[in-house]
Formats: C-alpha cells, structure tokens, sequence
C-alpha cells in the first residue's frame, strides 16, 4: 500500500508508459471530501483562482513554474494546488456551450501549460457549488486525473490553509 507522495509519484512514474498511452484521460474528474485532502510535503500553497482573464490565469501559471524552480522542481519539497471556482472553472472546461463563456475563445496552449504543471503533482480543485449555480454539466470539464471536484472552492481554501498550506492569489 501506497503510504506518501513520494511513494505515489514513485508509482506513477513506474506506470507512465500506461499514463502516456492513454492521455490519463478517464470520466469526470472524482469529488473529493475536503476531510481527505492532507498536507504531504513541508512546504505546500494554493493558488485561488475565481477569476476569468486568461492573461491572470498565465500569470498564474507563470508564478507557479517560478515557485517550483525555486524548489529545482522537487514534487517532494513543494505541493502546489489550484482551487478554482466562479469564472475561474472556465479554463478547466472541455466544453463552454451553454455555460457564461460559451462566446470566448480560450487559447489551448493556456491549459497545456497547466498540464505541464501536473508533473510536478500540480492538482486543480473544481468547485461544485459553482457548476450547480451556474446549470453547468460537469460532463463539460476536461477529463484530466489531477482535475477534482470539491464541495465548495471557499471551503475548500479555508480547508487547506487550515491545514498549513499558503495562500497565494494573483492579481
């Protein structure tokens, strides 16, 4: 059994070829219970994103691959995490038709660099509040493994800064 991220990320690059071959690609992202997000490294922050420009959504990302080359990309020495909600799940969506942002053309290259990030153990916590005020089927939301869905993207950010992760928001 499987007992800490090093050993999780140990497997998961054991198993690669598997995830290679398939995208890691599977359903709509699970939902998680915030009980059972833990803080596994010693330094770990969550990045809020409720917002919907994409040039503060790079700037984001931008900050994060800043905030890992200072840890010489080590995912055992830094956890990072994106809780999004409000206009900040758009960038997570697969499909817009029929949400707020159904108009807007998102450049894809955006969302590759937040898969890029995944690498490093980046995960993404989408809010279901959010995708049930707004009728949003969660069928539309890319169907990433490292993509969650939590209770509430609030809740979930007192959750993990109660937990002692930082909190960083850009903008």
């Amino acid at each position: 059994m499987l007992k800490n991220r090093r050993e999780i990320i140990g497997a998961m690059a054991a198993s690669g070829a598997v995830l290679a071959s398939t995208g890691g690609a599977r359903g709509n992202p699970v939902a998680i219970d915030l009980a059972a997000i833990k803080k596994d490294s010693d330094i770990a922050c969550l990045y809020h994103c409720d917002f919907g420009e994409p040039q503060r959504f790079s700037q984001m990302l931008q900050n994060m691959l800043n905030h890992y080359s200072a840890y010489e990309f080590d995912p055992f020495k830094l956890k990072l995490v994106v809780v999004a909600h409000a206009a900040g799940i758009k960038f997570f969506l697969e499909d817009r038709t029929g949400t707020p942002w159904e108009k807007e053309n998102i450049d894809p290259a955006i969302y590759q660099r937040f898969v890029a990030l995944t690498k490093y153990g980046v995960e993404g916590y989408l809010c279901q509040i959010t995708y049930n005020r707004l009728k949003i089927d969660p069928a539309k939301t890319r169907k990433d493994a490292f993509l969650k869905f939590v209770p509430s993207g609030v809740a979930a950010v007192a959750e993990l800064q109660a937990k002692g992760f930082a909190y960083l928001k850009i903008g």
